[in-house]
């Protein structure tokens, strides 16, 4: 009897583990996609390094392909972002348009970022654990604001 006790005991303690390992966060939704990403854009207006770099998951993946740049987990990402001493110029980042698929948990936007020059662009993130967990952007340096650059095709 001991040990049919000593079993369960240690065999719950075991199930418990693995459960507490393996929690995951429900999918987001769509206004939580939002959030993220407003989130993503006011650390980068703001200078601050850390709040944009939270907003990525430990081992995170961040390319611009096809190998213009690539930087793996958050702490890369929390220096790429300017780390404890930001950035030397201020950045501007504007979300133009943000789209979210949330059975999927992938979302893209378009954008424009000024940090020196100013670039146009579009990111495809993928979402895991409430966190992105992969951001691949493709970016086109230009001289005109957004309404300019879009002007041929607006919506």
């Amino acid at each position: 009897m001991k040990q049919l006790v000593l079993f369960l005991t240690i065999s719950l303690g075991i199930l418990t583990t693995c459960v507490g390992q393996s929690t995951r966060q429900k999918p987001v939704s769509r206004a939580e996609f939002m959030r993220l990403m407003q989130t993503v854009a006011a650390g980068m207006n703001e200078n601050n390094a850390r709040k944009a770099a939270d907003c990525f998951a430990l081992d995170a993946i961040y390319s611009e392909p096809p190998n213009k740049q690539i930087y793996r987990g958050r702490d890369r990402l929390f220096e790429f972002f300017g780390g404890y001493k930001g950035r030397p110029k201020v950045m501007q980042m504007i979300w133009h348009h943000l789209a979210f698929d949330e059975q999927a948990q992938v979302g893209s936007g378009e954008f424009s970022l000024t940090n020196g020059a100013t670039v146009h662009g579009m990111v495809s993130i993928r979402i895991r654990d409430g966190l992105i967990g992969n951001w691949r952007e493709y970016t086109y340096q230009s001289t005109l604001d957004w309404n300019a650059f879009i002007l041929q095709n607006p919506f």
